[in-house]
């Protein structure tokens, strides 16, 4: 059985006659009669009078009127939700990012992107506290797009090294701390052994795993007292003077500016980090697709 048959027989009711409701139709007066047939036989019995003229609805088919009619509308009606639904879902673009860079890089980033192109709804999955389930969510297709760090010394990146990337830009994670009365760091790191008391992200965090890594920062005496993977916490622990943390320079520019914040150690402290947007190798939203070619339409103008 098709929707199609059903719709044939309403319009050879309403217009009473199998020619006019061919060219209703748009087919054939033998295809419209083949399908009233295909239909008779599938219901198992005759809809039509063919013998009157003009061609009038036998019993049955009068009782089936009424049938069809609502079968049709209900299904017309589902087609049309279907896709409403299907069209505000894929409208919608996904990203997961790292907390830092949701608060720093994304806002001034996104609307630039904007100003080119109505980019519609954006949804920010929820905030994971580890690196694994950031990039997780992306293996699961439960984001169109990560917006990440990147370090060739963070071994977890080689996980999405089959995903497409754009290179956005660079940034530094820093060593900063409270100044003294004098402006000099109050924990001083890279000049004596004395022991620094350190802000951690932990072991699981993106910048976990970045410093983790980092040679020097492993041979510098420092000392955990306080652990937390998000930056802007750590943040707030660096300005209450408790200590050390590496952040990311876009995350303490105006507090450094301010002499708030200063840097606890030369630049040779410093992590260099890449910032990529990795998605999905099949984008199922047409509106996520155009937006990965608007993003890589503005980072060659960008280049030119």
């Amino acid at each position: 059985m098709e929707l199609k048959w059903f719709e044939d027989f309403l319009s050879v009711s309403r217009c009473y006659s199998f020619t006019r409701a061919a060219d209703e139709r748009h087919i054939t007066q033998s295809a419209l009669s083949r399908r009233i047939r295909q239909l008779e036989e599938w219901l198992g019995v005759p809809l039509f009078d063919r013998k009157t003229y003009p061609v009038t609805l036998t019993p049955e088919g009068q009782a089936f009127l009424a049938t069809a009619s609502e079968t049709v509308f209900a299904m017309s009606h589902l087609r049309n939700d279907m896709h409403q639904r299907y069209h505000r879902r894929t409208a919608i673009l996904r990203f997961a990012m790292l907390n830092t860079l949701s608060l720093t890089f994304f806002p001034d980033w996104i609307k630039q992107i904007n100003q080119q192109q109505q980019l519609g709804y954006i949804r920010l999955c929820d905030q994971k506290p580890t690196f694994v389930e950031h990039i997780s969510l992306l293996h699961s297709e439960e984001t169109d797009f990560l917006l990440t760090y990147a370090h060739d010394s963070v071994a977890l990146i080689q996980q999405l090294s089959t995903y497409p990337m754009l290179r956005l830009g660079t940034e530094s994670a820093i060593a900063v701390c409270r100044p003294t009365s004098d402006g000099k760091p109050l924990y001083p790191i890279g000049i004596d052994r004395d022991p620094v008391p350190y802000l951690s992200y932990g072991q699981h965090s993106f910048f976990a795993h970045a410093l983790a890594k980092i040679a020097s920062v492993q041979a510098l005496p420092l000392t955990p007292i306080y652990e937390n993977s998000m930056s802007i916490n750590l943040k707030a622990m660096v300005l209450s003077g408790s200590g050390v943390a590496w952040l990311p320079h876009s995350l303490v520019r105006d507090e450094l500016n301010q002499g708030e914040l200063v840097r606890a150690g030369d630049k040779r402290w410093d992590v260099p980090l890449d910032i990529r947007l990795y998605r999905q190798p099949h984008l199922r939203n047409p509106q996520a697709e155009r937006f990965w070619r608007r993003v890589e339409d503005t980072r060659e103008m960008s280049a030119a």
